[in-house]
């Protein structure tokens, strides 16, 4: 049989991804070198993995899009997940019944259980995922002072920036799904009653991509508070490129993920800190360490790490569906890690210890 040649010789694109290069206009190397990743992903066959793979062949690198501030405060409801998430409006029926936390203690452990989550102010648990407004104000009482900015660059349902705004905090706040960024404004919007009980603060947000804060200066960020997607375990928007859940593949996500890393690190003052909950998982019932792979990241960008904290989970998926994973031939994740770690100031030589070196001495 006679062996078909290539037209573009790229490992991995066989001649059925070839022909549907050629059919949507991509004769040559050169005119992809010219395309845009997105243009090349909504091709038939063209999954994440085959599109980075193809870009990472021919020596291009993806363009991921600018920030757009959001101004628009619309109340509608909104879909993530299958799952209808309303105003906190409708959710509360026109009312909040506290401002804030009754009895609220800053943690000293590295153990935190909340069985509560937390419902004050315009807080809801409709977004599949978020976390605990108990966990973020312990995080920004901790690592960040009134006055200082916070950046959630995965904001998802709000929760960061609210507390931020009940804390004395200012904000910046992005998602790539622009639900997530309506539905954060709503959960900003408090009456105007309530809004002068607190402090003036500042509260920016932006549909964006993690991997490229464009719209963030250098050295700008006093906190990082952020709790991304643990690769594709919720898929959040099926609908919406670039969104790093829809990523099947640990190395693909993680690879994508470091980009991230690195924004964070521009972004953030010398000597400040970025915390980041993760949690681990399964497959083929043998544990995916996750979060080991997160420190790892970090740690391999500059950042030393001042606390691994561990977070029991509650009212998880695994919790109301026990019956389903009975016979399970696995043991149920029920904590997640929250880490912590710090930026080095100017001319800060590394703690070995508690840095990269620490898993690279022989």
């Amino acid at each position: 049989m006679k062996k078909v040649s290539s037209v573009f010789n790229i490992p991995g694109i066989g001649p059925k991804k070839e022909k549907v290069l050629s059919e949507a206009g991509y004769s040559t190397i050169d005119d992809l070198k010219k395309s845009d990743f997105y243009d090349i992903l909504r091709l038939p066959g063209f999954g994440y993995a085959t599109t980075c793979s193809l870009y990472f062949n021919i020596g291009k690198e993806i363009i991921y899009p600018s920030m757009i501030e959001i101004f628009d405060s619309e109340t509608e409801d909104v879909t993530v997940e299958n799952k209808k998430i309303v105003p906190w409006e409708v959710y509360k029926k026109g009312k909040i019944p506290e401002l804030q936390p009754i009895d609220f203690k800053v943690e000293r452990t590295t153990v935190w259980s909340f069985p509560d989550r937390g419902d004050w102010a315009t807080h809801t648990p409709q977004y599949r995922g978020n976390w605990s407004p108990r966990v973020v104000r312990n995080l920004i009482e901790l690592y960040s002072k009134p006055g200082d900015l916070v950046l959630d660059p995965l904001v998802g349902g709000g929760t960061t920036p609210v507390e931020c705004m009940l804390t004395g905090r200012n904000s910046i706040s992005s998602d790539i799904n622009p639900g997530a960024i309506s539905i954060t404004r709503n959960r900003l919007d408090l009456p105007k009653s309530i809004k002068e009980q607190l402090p003036k603060t500042k509260h920016r947000t932006f549909v964006g991509d993690v991997r490229n804060l464009d719209k963030i200066c250098n050295d700008s960020v006093d906190l990082i508070a952020t709790h991304p997607p643990y690769a594709n375990i919720i898929k959040y928007t099926p609908s919406v490129e670039g969104d790093l859940s829809q990523i099947n593949d640990y190395g693909l996500f993680f690879s994508e993920f470091r980009k991230a890393i690195k924004e964070f690190h521009r972004v953030l003052k010398p000597g400040a800190y970025c915390a980041i909950l993760m949690g681990d998982t399964h497959n083929k019932s043998h544990f995916v360490p996750i979060t080991a792979r997160l420190m790892i990241d970090f740690l391999r960008e500059g950042f030393i790490l001042k606390e691994d904290i561990i977070k029991k989970e509650w009212n998880c998926e695994s919790d109301r569906n026990l019956g389903k994973y009975s016979n399970s031939n696995f043991l149920l994740t029920m904590h997640e890690h929250l880490f912590v770690f710090r930026k080095l100031n100017n001319g800060e030589k590394p703690l070995d210890n508690s840095s990269i070196s620490f898993f690279e001495k022989s």
